[in-house]
């Protein structure tokens, strides 16, 4: 799978209830651009929930491509990401971009690549970007030992551990919540 150097997007699904979240650095080389990026998107009016890390307007294209496959494919996100993957990889200007993307709904979250990868992560944890490992490290040690945590707690506390650690991650955090 593709590194992404620029951002930290979690999701995690617990006890009932998906949250993604991101944190809101924007890096240009080694200079933080912009503090205060939103990199997450609501869609289908809170149904699924995407991340991105990379380009944004890498990230921004894809996003509508995204949108463009659930229309095509009856709102199936499961199906719509496989479709993207499949059109990512194999078109020529869309295979040029770097940006990779976390999908959510109530029943599944998925990574997507450029490299035609669609993930079912484990334990119910996603994470992209350059803070993911250090995200999902935190994520899974809160499932395992702090198990009464809500969903959103886990990806704050994982984000904010990210951040920490990983300059390409600041504590400016968007969270949301997938509703239906």
């Amino acid at each position: 799978m593709t590194k992404i150097k620029s951002t930290t997007v979690v999701a995690i699904r617990h006890n009932g209830e998906v949250v993604i979240g991101a944190d809101g650095q924007a890096t240009l080389g080694n200079t933080i651009a912009k503090s205060s990026v939103k990199k997450l998107r609501i869609l289908q009016g809170g149904k699924i929930v995407t991340g991105f890390a990379g380009s944004t307007a890498d990230a921004f294209t894809l996003l509508d491509k995204f949108e463009e496959k659930l229309g095509a494919f009856g709102n199936n996100m499961k199906r719509s990401a496989v479709e993207l993957a499949k059109e990512w990889r194999t078109d020529r200007m869309l295979s040029k971009l770097e940006a990779m993307m976390i999908v959510a709904d109530k029943d599944d979250i998925l990574i997507i690549s450029g490299n035609g990868d669609v993930i079912e992560p484990d334990l119910n944890i996603a994470s992209i970007g350059s803070g993911s490992m250090y995200a999902q490290s935190a994520a899974r040690a809160m499932k395992q030992f702090a198990p009464h945590m809500t969903a959103e707690e886990m990806v704050r506390e994982s984000l904010n551990i990210a951040a920490d650690i990983c300059i390409y991650t600041n504590h400016n955090l968007v969270i949301e919540r997938v509703t239906g």
